[in-house]
């Protein structure tokens, strides 16, 4: 069994407020979930208006398949108009 564990740093330039922020979370949150069966949080910089984290975690029998779609999470992110990927860290367990 691989667990992948995935960890994004974001910013969101355009939030105003935490309630701004939380709504493009709440949406791109939800969107990968579905995209791609996964488990998304935001797992730090909960109070800070334009920053987050957020942890991605899935679980297969192959590390390339984790590993690919620990990608293709990232590049999903980095394509949704209203964040910019500050940095990413994958890990395969």
């Amino acid at each position: 069994m691989i667990v992948g564990l995935c960890t994004i740093q974001l910013q969101i330039p355009a939030s105003g407020s935490l309630k701004d922020k939380r709504q493009v979370l709440r949406s791109v949150t939800a969107r990968a979930r579905n995209e791609f069966n996964i488990s998304i949080a935001e797992v730090d910089h909960q109070d800070s208006w334009q920053l987050a984290t957020l942890g991605v975690a899935c679980v297969s029998n192959e590390a390339s398949y984790v590993q690919g779609l620990m990608e293709r999470v990232v590049r999903f992110i980095e394509g949704y108009g209203e964040l910019v990927l500050l940095d990413y860290e994958t890990e395969l367990v």
